[in-house]
């Protein structure tokens, strides 16, 4: 039986005190990260995880590696990920919402560096609340049978609550504007090799 290394979740206070021997990788999506990230941290997308794989291994056999995202899931479902390929990481209990709301500051990109863009749960949000209007607008003007749109999102929102997940975010993410362009990939994992 393999064992695999446990992840270890930090409060911002203790990830503060030691960012300078983290190498800190925020799994959020491209537009999230740009709205603020740790300080000196670098942009892998979770669904890119796999791709960034050797190169976060790298950096895992330099230093300890702290795992980041908006609330703490995304991060610890690829510090779950990481373990399972032998890679020891941290992460950040409560996101950067948690590290923001203990005062310490989130650094953005220039302006010119930017992409406008939601964040992946107010994108969730949004598509969401319009399949369901739109389940409930075709149900009455169209055909009943349109409800189990709207019955369909209810049930996947029970069940993103019981699991702690979201197969809608997995989804969105993967659509263009929440990917990272190809350049700002290939910079990240250079700068994890070179780290």
């Amino acid at each position: 039986m393999t064992s695999f290394p446990t992840p270890v979740a930090l409060g911002a206070d203790q990830a503060r005190t030691r960012l300078h021997e983290f190498t800190v990788i925020d799994v959020r999506t491209p537009a999230e990260y740009a709205s603020g990230h740790l300080p000196g941290a670098l942009n892998i997308p979770l669904g890119l995880i796999p791709r960034a794989l050797p190169e976060i291994r790298h950096a895992a056999e330099r230093g300890d590696v702290l795992v980041v995202c908006a609330s703490g899931v995304r991060s610890e479902n690829a510090c779950k990920l990481l373990a399972e390929q032998g890679v020891p990481t941290a992460t950040l209990a409560g996101g950067t919402g948690a590290w923001a709301a203990e005062g310490h500051d989130l650094h953005t990109p220039a302006a010119c560096d930017t992409r406008a863009g939601w964040s992946m749960e107010r994108q969730v949000r949004f598509t969401a609340g319009v399949v369901v209007l739109l389940g409930l607008v075709l149900g009455l003007l169209v055909h009943p049978a349109f409800h189990v749109l709207s019955a369909g999102i209810a049930g996947g929102l029970v069940l993103s609550a019981i699991t702690n997940t979201c197969g809608m975010a997995v989804a969105l993410g993967k659509l263009p504007h929440n990917r990272p362009r190809a350049a700002d990939l290939d910079a990240t994992l250079a700068a994890l090799r070179g780290s």
